[in-house]
């Protein structure tokens, strides 16, 4: 397997499964992931962004929620999940601050 070059140009493509977990998990609730995966699966619907299934849809939002966990942008407690204050960082329509020069 070949090593990325640290030069190596990412492109980050809007994300609507991500986005409509933010979306839920912002509110500051704690959801268990059933009725996190509803709240998740009509928004998908509702935008007509669904593909797959919906048990496909259950599986890669469970491994986008446990992937945020990981990288600390939710907390899991359990079977439960709650966002924490960097959740808005994961969103594709999050924008970086740059440092000024």
């Amino acid at each position: 397997m070949a090593a990325r070059s640290k030069n190596a140009f990412s492109r980050r493509l809007a994300d609507p499964l991500t986005d409509e977990l933010v979306i839920a998990l912002s509110d500051g609730k704690t959801y268990d992931f059933r009725a996190l995966f509803t709240k998740v699966f009509e928004g998908i619907k509702r935008k007509k962004a669904a593909s797959g299934g919906e048990e496909m849809l259950r599986l890669r939002s469970y491994e986008k929620l446990l992937a945020l966990a990981k990288r600390g942008f939710v907390s899991k407690c359990g079977r439960s999940f709650t966002g924490l204050s960097r959740l808005q960082e994961a969103s594709s329509t999050h924008k970086p601050e740059t440092a000024s020069k």
